[in-house]
């Protein structure tokens, strides 16, 4: 048994990448969604008679693009409901479009975008096919962000957490002009596992220093993962970085994790 399978067990959990489909081998099985007025979303349920526990997904930088569409499909497949919602409203942007989804990006209000995060948690409580006992959420990049807030400003809904790369939780100097949001941590309830590239060059090593000091000052439960040789956007296929390696192992993880604290029942 290697150190990581070690860690793995140890934490109560082991997560195994057998028959784990990859980003292109998910079909598209979601629809979007009317979540309030003006605001919709993509959700995906699983083919299943029972409840599935559900699971919040937030968008990168880049909108709700085929990548997020593709995660709440890959979950779907995995047992959960999951849902994106748009918090850009329709706009996409092209991955290299990088300096105008920063742009975008900018433009987002935290409090808007937790108010629109709580309607699509509405949304899911009205849905016959979840489990009304609390739902994960994870993010990328931005989300990543978002699901570190979420776990706050939401600690009454949210049971689980699983944040990618998400810049700006603790950067003193963020590319996007965006406020530290480590005086939240008090009032996070959830576990919540964090996700890194050794190689981020938006995210240094400062940065989840100063993210797990504080998360344990104020004694919550947490994990940090940081994957060698992997960089920013590493979770997926569509980007030129995208570490199959790392995102498998990560995606592994993160079912395991959400399998644990959702406890979803696994087929017979």
């Amino acid at each position: 048994m290697n150190r990581r399978d070690l860690l793995l067990t140890g934490a109560g959990f082991i997560a195994t990448t057998a028959a784990l489909p990859s980003l292109a081998q998910a079909a598209p099985t979601g629809k979007i969604v009317t979540l309030d007025q003006g605001l919709r979303g993509y959700y995906a349920a699983p083919k299943s008679r029972q409840p599935a526990p559900a699971i919040m997904v937030l968008m990168e930088a880049f909108g709700l693009n085929d990548n997020i569409k593709s995660v709440c499909d890959r979950l779907a497949q995995a047992g959960y409901a999951a849902l994106a919602p748009d918090f850009y409203h329709g706009q996409v942007f092209a991955y290299q479009d990088i300096q105008l989804a920063i742009a975008k990006l900018k433009t987002l209000n935290d409090s808007v975008v937790m108010a629109e995060f709580g309607k699509g948690l509405d949304f899911l409580k009205s849905q016959k096919a979840v489990l009304q006992k609390g739902v994960g959420v994870t993010g990328f990049c931005m989300g990543g962000r978002y699901t570190f807030l979420a776990n706050s400003v939401h600690a009454d809904r949210v049971k689980a957490a699983v944040s990618f790369y998400g810049g700006g939780i603790a950067a003193q100097a963020d590319v996007a002009g965006r406020q530290m949001l480590l005086d939240k941590v008090t009032k996070m309830q959830a576990p919540i596992m964090f996700m890194y590239g050794s190689e981020d060059s938006f995210i240094m090593a400062e940065e989840h220093e100063r993210i797990t000091a504080a998360m344990s000052k104020a004694k919550k439960r947490y994990a940090v993962n940081v994957f060698p040789g992997a960089g920013h956007g590493f979770m997926s296929d569509r980007r030129e970085s995208y570490n199959q390696p790392a995102a498998e192992e990560a995606w592994a993880m993160t079912l395991a994790f959400f399998d644990r604290h959702l406890a979803r029942k696994k087929a017979s």
